[in-house]
């Protein structure tokens, strides 16, 4: 197939091709759900979609699931996981080609899983990969401003978005849930689908909610009883994360008791607001977070869950080549919250990794606060060197990402989590 897709993109031109390409792929979509005897149909498939939150969600959703005792398949932009057979996502996307999908859901089929949590993005719904899988539920979690360039418009990547609501709308199986962020402005139109059950969440759900630097504690009334549930994630948008995932799973029967014991225990996401330490015997103790922040406003976001600290912060872009727009504004926000900023390489692709960083470097005022250091290895081991004892490092825009992506397909191999640990224990020693 992606042989013929090719010379499609050879023999034709770029109008055509245009024209001839989504029904391409919707074809591609067709043809899996036949190669693997729709799967869909003989499980519970939750979908989760938005602008941030989705991978944490569907790690949330999954680890209720499985505390209330059911066998669980998910699929992120962290990991793939059956059961218990756990693999992480190598694919530089979230939802692989329409093949993969149909495949990874057979085989959750095939090893007794009851549900199959799918996070879902734009990109992947713009070439139909959302097609010919029958939903129960989907996820709405926020929409902000993201690949605008890929898209078109704001309009076109919301209306994406919307594809996939649509898609449960459109499933054959009853009854539907669509579960949505009543405090984003766009969870109306999510919720304005026609399924059976619509659940909107919100802040004004909780009776008290508390951020602490470990974690959240949110406080529920339910049948005239106060439930506290701690999250071991910290910062408001993990108390919304951890509400559409409630939401959900209390609908599909998960009580309390087994709600309360998955979020507690839960001590991380992969390449989410990942901490990590200096080792015990080192003489300066540092904090590093390692984050996918990858938009203003999840940046903004992360800073502000850190508010209280001082913090230097490593940041890149994301990928060369698009939302050039976000570039200058996401180093004008390091510069609102952070006391020393290190501009760095991230995927370049085929543009010039050191123009992305200077397009950011605009964006900041103040020049005594940045540093331009390309090789992030060494970015992220300036960034630890001049933290204060007790001070935190912000590494953003990776997560869990496997490559940093460079001109010509080339891709290095790539670990933040790895990278900061080894550097901590080389500041531990010096």
């Amino acid at each position: 197939m992606n042989t013929f897709l090719f010379w499609l993109k050879k023999l034709l031109p770029e109008w055509l091709l245009g024209i001839v390409r989504p029904t391409y792929h919707l074809m591609l979509s067709w043809i899996g759900a036949q190669l693997y005897r729709h799967p869909s149909c003989d499980i519970t498939v939750i979908a989760v979609t938005g602008t941030k939150g989705k991978s944490t969600t569907v790690e949330l959703i999954t680890a209720i699931l499985e505390a209330g005792g059911h066998k669980v398949a998910s699929l992120s932009t962290i990991q793939f996981k059956i059961a218990d057979d756990v693999r992480p996502n190598l694919y530089k996307m979230t939802t692989p080609g329409r093949f993969f999908v149909q495949h990874f859901l057979r085989q959750a089929v095939d090893a007794g899983c009851k549900y199959a949590v799918l996070e879902m993005t734009s990109e992947g719904a713009k070439q139909s990969r959302h097609r010919f899988i029958e939903l129960d539920a989907l996820v709405f979690t926020n929409l902000s401003p993201e690949h605008i360039e890929s898209h078109g418009s704001f309009k076109l990547y919301k209306e994406a978005k919307l594809q996939i609501a649509k898609q449960l709308e459109r499933s054959k199986k009853h009854p539907r849930y669509i579960v949505a962020n009543a405090d984003d402005e766009h969870g109306k139109d999510f919720l304005a689908i026609k399924v059976e059950h619509k659940l909107p969440y919100s802040l004004s759900d909780l009776k008290l909610h508390t951020l602490h630097k470990d974690g959240v504690a949110l406080i529920f009334k339910s049948e005239g009883e106060e439930i506290t549930i701690r999250v071991s994630l910290v910062g408001l948008f993990n108390v919304y994360n951890s509400l559409a995932a409630i939401t959900l799973t209390r609908t599909l029967g998960i009580g309390w008791k087994e709600i309360e014991r998955a979020l507690s225990s839960l001590s991380k996401v992969s390449g989410r607001v990942e901490h990590f330490y200096s080792p015990t015997d080192s003489p300066k103790k540092v904090t590093a977070i390692v984050d996918y922040a990858h938009t203003p406003d999840s940046l903004e976001k992360l800073y502000q869950a850190f508010k209280d600290v001082r913090k230097v912060c490593v940041l890149g872009n994301t990928g060369g080549g698009r939302d050039r727009w976000k570039r200058p504004e996401m180093a004008g926000i390091a510069e609102r919250y952070c006391d020393h900023i290190i501009l760095t390489n991230e995927d370049p692709y085929d543009e010039n990794p050191r123009r992305i960083v200077e397009e950011m470097a605009k964006g900041i005022e103040n020049k005594e606060k940045l540093e331009i250091i390309m090789d992030r290895t060494l970015a992220i081991r300036r960034a630890l060197e001049l933290s204060p004892d007790g001070g935190y490092v912000l590494v953003s825009g990776k997560g869990t990402d496997p490559y940093i992506m460079g001109a010509n397909g080339t891709k290095q191999p790539w670990s933040d989590a790895l990278v900061v640990t080894k550097e901590l224990e080389n500041l531990s020693r010096t």
